[in-house]
């Protein structure tokens, strides 16, 4: 507990004066909500010995704002971005604490992902998340894709578990998004460092023959997306993903 943190003794004192509860149990869920962007679900608050009836009582006197099916934001809490996709991750675990997750329980992929790196202009509105196990999702904006990760494929971006750029191009291109769509979140990406080359041309080579590319030739389709954008480093980056295979060829 970090009893003189302002942004978390804002929220204990909020919750305080809406229902009055245990002062023990107030402090435990603020403690959550601060590590997770304001954010609890109604597991982590019953973990805290927080009754139902408290939880509804907080939720009717907006003391908590509801955002998610059984996922609540503090009121007083800094505003977030990327708000529905984080209630939709915690639902995904809704008993596991962000600071204890990986991407074994979640991690936000294909749209998503490109979004959360501000990557191309794809439409984010569907919450794409890649898990190891196969799971269904009763809501209609929430897309559950089994596949496993392996560590170099993902990062930890704005707190969450994400597909990193080269493995997103490759999920996007495994659902047949708009080529030229791809290209520009490609170009993004090695724009802004955010991947190299060389990870994005190997990533993307098992749909080379898609293209009427020779089979597994990721630099080839490399090149033939980035020269479908305006990137001005494009061919320096084609170059570079040239190089890299000649030197793992040798």
């Amino acid at each position: 507990m970090r009893p003189n943190h302002p942004v978390l003794q804002s929220m204990a004192e909020t919750l305080y004066f809406a229902v009055m509860p245990r002062g023990a149990t107030l402090e435990s869920l603020a403690e959550v909500a601060e590590d997770q962007w304001g954010l609890f679900t109604r597991r982590q608050a019953e973990q805290t010995g927080m009754a139902w009836t408290t939880l509804a009582r907080l939720a009717k006197d907006n003391a908590a704002e509801r955002v998610a099916h059984g996922v609540y934001r503090l009121r007083g809490t800094p505003p977030v971005d990327h708000l529905a996709l984080r209630a939709a991750w915690l639902q995904l675990a809704p008993d596991t604490p962000v600071w204890q997750r990986t991407a074994s329980q979640g991690a936000v992929s294909h749209r998503s992902a490109a979004s959360l790196y501000d990557l191309g202009h794809l439409p984010a509105d569907i919450h794409h998340f890649i898990l190891p196990v196969r799971r269904q999702s009763r809501r209609p904006d929430v897309r559950l894709h089994r596949a496993t990760l392996h560590r170099d494929e993902w990062a930890t971006v704005a707190g969450l578990p994400v597909t990193r750029p080269a493995r997103t191009a490759a999920d996007l291109l495994a659902e047949r998004e708009d080529p030229g769509a791809v290209a520009q979140v490609i170009a993004d990406a090695l724009g802004a460092g955010h991947d190299d080359p060389g990870p994005v041309a190997d990533a993307i080579a098992p749909y080379a023959t898609r293209f009427g590319l020779p089979r597994a030739d990721g630099p080839a389709l490399l090149e033939w997306l980035l020269e479908l954008t305006q990137a001005p480093e494009r061919r320096a980056w084609i170059d570079e993903a040239w190089h890299d295979r000649q030197g793992a060829e040798s």
